[in-house]
């Protein structure tokens, strides 16, 4: 979601009207796949385990297992509970992650900063001195493996909902398009079923680049008709075939079924959890809407009309036995509408299966703002939308495996097997990190999270279970793309912080650079230099490289660290932290631009501007308070040190109106000063972050224009001077100078730390998209600097 379309919304929300508006737009987004599972969660079901007999203690059975399971999971467990562990309004399994790495230490991104805690959108529940930290918190912090271990669970969800993005689409569209088994003969069947499942995949993943709000209206009439219709079909059915069907929800019948059927029973669970396929999109896209939206729109509407459905199938099914060779959704349609329930069912399928594809843009673009997946071109195809993104590489792959799939097993019953096992996986971890989050941040007795973990991790370990049988017959396909997956990922995570520990133990020092001078022979050339690197303190060595080899850099010299933070969005007003690397005389700053895991990167040109833009406003802010500091000499021949490297001051635009009062708040904070002044064109709000345990000082007044007509001192001329280089760098151009690395496993290393270095990662590297691309650095405007590194 847009942050600013989200703010515009805040006022709003609490009103009814919203909410329905909103709750009405979800559909479209939320529940396309969720509403569609009556197409295939009976013949999942009675494919093979079981049969359909005439006392119709199996299908009420199934019936009761499908009441009771969405019941539990998407109604209890979502909508009453998860929903609430949201990440300042965003939901989904890097959320969850966020929120328990916000509130213990248990993060492996290296770079975290204190400052990073001072963001508005870090928020924790409680403040932390209040509270006491709990056994589990502590045991979590002290022991590294665990930190490991609950990123690969993090992986292991996200994985499995890629998986899920390739099963979904080819499951809907198969199902629904099965519909034509009833209109002609079973030899045109199966040439006509599987070409044209295949015709409209490739439609769907051809048209992916255009952006879903082109075609968004469209989704919510869809979902919302297709509701209408499988409640009144139900209603209909129940009514005219079995009116006393209501009797098969007491949960006797479960019981009756398992006693019956036994192992059989069991194993037909991995085609009844199919009824609850799509219900972690309602966590997922949380950000898109809000919470008493989603509540609202599947209490009301999603929930009974899906009960209903399955009450009217199992009603038909009731009194119709001899179809039990062929139970399908279509069997209960009346013959005179079965044309128009079908259109309508693949245009639902077709929704359903863009909601996915979405989901998995979007979790592979959160994935890649982690370090855990190999860069990718992330194209937005919306200005006004946020979440709506196109990653062309990730489109095609799906699109050939989704199709490979439909030809591979020709049938709802594989199909089924396998999107059951990713979709029990996913609950499964979502289950976990929940777990976590009610004690982390909702700090509730741990009793109380082991009774969710115990109640609904078993009701899921049964379904998990019921689908791990089913390893032969298709279950394999998620766990096979899932290791392949996580394999990819966790090479990519361990070598990326590998290189980070090799920059941090490489980089060069502060007086090194301050010693370059026309002396050693080095040259100072006109423009902007910005040296891209991963660290917050120190020289990178690829910028001791670039001045070895060419002994000439850039008058104004910026070392720029664009990282991720784990909170979804970085306001813009406290996204650049800048200082001084050096004296001011030096010319040389350090920025560090923060995103969250759900920002959109800036572009190129827009970047620049900005970059430019706040560099002036902390220029502006460094010389006024070393003037107007109680400690003005101090502060200056601090500023000149050439060890100062140690102050970083949060640069961003507030709106401001009258000369604010000076007021000074101490407490035994990190300290935070935060000095408002005006200029002509904006008025700017810095936040100045210190090392930890100093005191917190918050200092705010203001510079009037007047101040320009006063008698101009050696610091106020030294202040234009600055300014006026920076101005003329800009004009002589912009270099952006990045590295170029090959990595390699130390001598020594073992034989797996050698394939996944050597071959893994550099395989990724090559073949993947470049840092130039992910920054969208213009060709003409690049430098890139070779570096080997052996970690």
């Amino acid at each position: 979601m847009d942050p600013e379309f989200g703010k515009s919304l805040d006022t709003s929300k609490n009103s009814w009207r919203t909410s329905l508006l909103l709750a009405y737009q979800s559909l479209g987004v939320v529940y396309g796949d969720l509403s569609t599972s009556p197409l295939y969660v009976y013949k999942s079901t009675f494919a093979e385990d079981i049969q359909h007999s005439e006392t119709n203690e199996e299908i009420f059975g199934v019936l009761s297992f499908v009441f009771w399971t969405l019941t539990l999971v998407p109604l209890f467990k979502y909508v009453f509970v998860v929903l609430r562990a949201d990440d300042n309004g965003e939901g989904g399994t890097f959320a969850l992650y966020s929120l328990i790495c916000r509130h213990a230490r248990v993060s492996l991104l290296p770079n975290r900063q204190v400052a990073d805690e001072a963001l508005s959108t870090y928020k924790l529940e409680h403040h932390p001195e209040k509270n006491s930290s709990s056994g589990v918190k502590l045991y979590l912090e002290k022991h590294k493996v665990l930190h490991t271990a609950l990123l690969i669970l993090v992986l292991l969800g996200t994985c499995m909902v890629i998986g899920d993005g390739v099963l979904t689409p080819a499951i809907s569209v198969f199902s629904a398009v099965s519909g034509l088994e009833l209109s002609m003969s079973k030899e045109h069947h199966q040439y006509a079923v599987i070409p044209i499942t295949c015709f409209i995949l490739v439609c769907l993943f051809a048209l992916q680049h255009y952006g879903t709000h082109r075609v968004g209206f469209f989704f919510a009439p869809i979902v919302l008709t297709w509701l209408l219709c499988i409640s009144s079909l139900g209603i209909y059915n129940i009514i005219y075939w079995n009116p006393h069907v209501y009797q098969a929800l007491s949960p006797y019948y479960m019981f009756k079924f398992l006693k019956k059927t036994r192992k059989g029973g069991w194993m037909s669970l991995g085609g009844i959890l199919l009824c609850i396929t799509g219900s972690e999109a309602m966590f997922a896209d949380l950000g898109h809407f809000s919470y008493s939206a989603i509540q609202t729109a599947f209490t009301f509407l999603v929930y009974p009309a899906l009960i209903l459905a399955y009450m009217g199938q199992a009603a038909y099914l009731s009194q119709h036995h001899h179809t039990s060779y062929q139970i399908s959704f279509y069997v209960s349609v009346p013959e005179s509408v079965r044309w128009p329930v079908l259109i309508i069912a693949i245009l639902a399928s077709v929704v359903g299966s863009q909601a996915i594809i979405s989901g998995t843009f979007s979790i592979i673009n959160q994935s890649q703002s982690l370090s855990c997946f190999p860069r990718v071109k992330v194209i937005h195809t919306s200005d006004k939308i946020h979440g709506q993104i196109y990653i062309p590489e990730i489109n095609w792959v799906l699109m050939i495996l989704c199709i490979a799939v439909t030809i591979g097993f020709r049938d709802t019953k594989h199909m089924g097997n396998a999107s059951g096992l990713a979709v029990m996986t996913v609950m499964l971890v979502t289950t976990c990190l929940t777990s976590l989050v009610i004690i982390l941040c909702w700090h509730k007795p741990p009793i109380v999270a082991l009774f969710f973990l115990l109640f609904f991790g078993s009701i899921e370990l049964l379904y998990f279970s019921a689908s791990l049988t089913k390893f032969t017959e298709g279950a394999w396909l998620p766990i096979l793309l899932a290791l392949f997956l996580m394999t990819i990922m966790f090479v990519w995570h361990y070598a990326t912080i590998k290189k980070y520990e090799f920059d941090l133990h490489n980089k060069v020092s502060l007086e090194w650079l301050l010693a370059l001078g026309p002396s050693l022979g080095i040259a100072r050339v006109p423009g902007i230099g910005l040296v891209f690197t991963d660290l917050t303190s120190g020289i990178p060595a690829n910028f001791s490289r670039f001045v070895t080899n060419l002994p000439a850099f850039h008058c104004v010299l910026v070392f720029v660290c664009v990282k991720s933070v784990p909170v979804p969005f970085v306001p813009p007003a406290e996204r650049y932290l800048v200082g001084r690397v050096g004296p001011a005389a030096h010319r040389s700053y350090r920025c560090i631009v923060r995103y969250g895991y759900r920002d959109v990167h800036q572009d190129v040109d827009s970047f620049e501007s900005e970059l430019v833009s706040k560099l002036a406003d902390f220029i502006h802010y460094d010389w006024h308070r070393s003037q107007h500091s109680p400690h003005s000499e101090e502060d200056v021949s601090h500023s000149n040190e050439s060890t100062s490297e140690c102050r970083l001051a949060v640069i961003g635009t507030v709106a401001f109106s009258g000369t604010p009062a000076y007021e000074i708040e101490e407490s035994m904070q990190p300290a935070s000063v935060s000095i408002g002044f005006s200029t002509v064109e904006s008025v700017t709000d810095v936040i100045e972050m210190e090392p930890v345990h100093a005191v917190e000082r918050r200092v705010r007044f203001a510079i009037d224009d007047d101040s320009e007509s006063d008698v101009r001192t050696n610091m106020e001329l030294q202040l234009r001077e600055e300014l006026q280089d920076l101005l003329a760098a800009q004009e002589a151009g912009t270099a952006f100078i990045l590295g170029h690395s090959h990595v390699r496993a130390k001598q020594g290393s073992s034989v797996f730390k050698r394939l996944a270095i050597n071959f893994g990662y550099n395989f990724l590297r090559r073949n993947c998209r470049g840092p130039d691309v992910a920054l969208k650095v213009p060709p003409v405007s690049l430098l890139e600097v070779g570096m080997v590194y052996v970690v």
